[in-house]
């Protein structure tokens, strides 16, 4: 009897609690603040605890549970006749302290867009000024990667010339040798582009009731977005923009327009100047000393830092042989043989399919690079990690010739995330072999794609020593390159 009726007692508190559940959420109907839906949710944790506490007989948590649903009908009746509800959420954001912020600060950077997201890249098409169509056959593993059909871009954005009045002349011109592949090469792509921003910058002038900080940094964000459209961006022209914007934001508010475009110009001029050219130079002199009498040079593709540093090492009479190795579908290794050969070095020339036969001979792999990671992975031209593995299985010393500015805290792990498509024809074609077309009409054929890759992913575990304007120093030596010599270097 004494435990039913204990039973009983404890049916008849739930059911006085339970009635003001209902008012708890009833205010959630109207439209509410997110201080006020915070303050809801905290009423409605503490009656669903005070019920538990009821049912577990517990008196103590039954007192708070009948305090916290009065003191959420005093909140709920202060809404609908009052001002809102002032809770901690709304102190800390007068504030302006909000518990959250460490939290932000910790989420990584934003990504690059992915370009399997139908609504952002809607959004991109209505944005962009150059008219790209979607290739039919994709290839479905890099769906996330832009894949426009190539040939028909550049007459449809040189009829528009006269038409866009917001784009400057010099990174109008700039984007339509991107598109027509007139500029090629790392260094290359981004001296240009730095180049046409420092002609956009003499030329502009601030509008009235305008910033000049504000106002330029749309500019060059509108710029940087055609120059994109034209060509993805490489990841050393990535931080030579950041090195501009912050340029940009640290001028001084009291600067006229003459002396901000002066500042700014003389700016880009020492970035080229330092973080290209004389790093050039440094690179050179770091590289000659690893070169010896007898030695036999391996290098692929076409870096002009590798090329400066053979003809040097040949200007100050060293005897070595140079072994050119090239691939499809550029085959751009032909431009450095030439050259080599018109300063009479000794060279051979062979495809990537032969590499493994020729290593054997080889003393020094040299190697250029579009990108070095934070965990001293290497992006470069397609073909330079099996260039690196091969000659770390031979047991060849592999040397990365790269400039610090193209240094990046990013962390790559395979070529799949980062990476740019090129052209798919060119890889179905052979060049002066009109008998070979197998491949003619291949996008009719659903069932075939053809991928055509930019860059690899080279390990650190296959290079020996990254020769840098800041010394030779190993591959786990990246981050603090990056540390020490980064963002915060560039922007002095």
């Amino acid at each position: 009897m004494k435990f039913w009726r204990r039973t009983e007692k404890k049916h008849e508190t739930v059911k006085e609690v339970s009635p003001d559940t209902p008012s708890v959420s009833q205010p959630l109907k109207a439209k509410t603040t997110k201080a006020e839906r915070r303050a809801l949710q905290e009423a409605q944790r503490a009656a669903k605890a005070a019920s538990k506490g009821y049912t577990n007989g517990n008196s103590a948590v039954a007192e708070s549970g009948k305090a916290s649903p009065a003191k959420s009908k005093k909140q709920s009746s202060q809404k609908k006749d009052g001002p809102p509800v002032t809770s901690s959420v709304t102190i800390y954001k007068k504030s302006g302290n909000h518990p959250l912020e460490k939290e932000r600060k910790k989420d990584p950077p934003p990504q690059r867009m992915q370009f399997d997201d139908q609504n952002r890249v809607e959004k991109a098409k209505r944005r962009a000024l150059v008219n790209q169509t979607e290739a039919r056959n994709r290839v479905e593993i890099f769906r996330h990667l832009p894949q426009y059909e190539h040939g028909n871009q550049l007459p449809n954005l040189e009829s528009r010339l006269f038409q866009l009045d917001s784009m400057h002349p010099a990174v109008f011109k700039v984007g339509l040798r991107y598109i027509a592949g007139d500029i090629s090469g790392v260094n290359a792509r981004c001296t240009e582009m730095l180049r046409a921003l420092q002609d956009a910058i003499i030329d502009y002038s601030t509008p009235p009731e305008k910033v000049l900080i504000r106002d330029l940094t749309a500019k060059i964000n509108s710029y940087v977005s055609f120059i994109s459209e034209c060509r993805p961006l490489s990841i050393s022209m990535g931080n030579a923009i950041r090195f501009v914007k912050s340029r940009i934001a640290k001028l001084p508010l009291s600067y006229t327009d003459t002396e901000a475009k002066t500042a700014l110009c003389s700016d880009i001029d020492r970035f080229i100047n330092e973080k290209i050219i004389i790093a050039d130079k440094v690179i050179v002199g770091h590289a000659i000393t690893k070169i010896r009498d007898g030695d036999v040079l391996l290098t692929y593709g076409l870096s002009c830092v590798v090329e400066m540093i053979l003809l040097s090492a040949h200007d100050l009479g060293k005897k070595f042989r140079v072994v050119v190795v090239d691939s499809r579908p550029k085959f751009e290794s032909q431009a450095l043989l030439a050259r080599l050969i018109a300063k009479g070095l000794s060279c051979m020339y062979t495809h990537i399919n032969a590499v493994s036969y020729i290593m054997h001979e080889v003393t020094r792999v040299f190697l250029g690079a579009s990108a070095v990671m934070s965990n001293g992975t290497v992006l470069s031209k397609i073909g330079t990690a099996c260039i690196a593995m091969v000659a770390h299985e031979f047991r060849v010393p592999v040397l990365i010739c790269c400039e610090a500015f193209k240094f990046h805290e990013r962390v790559l792990l395979d070529s799949i995330c980062c990476n740019e498509l090129g052209d798919p024809d060119a890889v179905a074609t052979v060049p002066g072999r009109m008998d070979i077309n197998y491949l003619d009409n291949w996008t009719n054929k659903e069932n075939l794609q053809l991928l055509n890759l930019m860059y690899d992913v080279t390990p650190s575990d296959y290079i020996s020593v990254i020769v840098t304007d800041h010394g030779m120093i190993p591959p786990t030596s990246v981050p603090v390159i990056v540390r020490e010599y980064g963002q915060e270097h560039y922007i002095t």
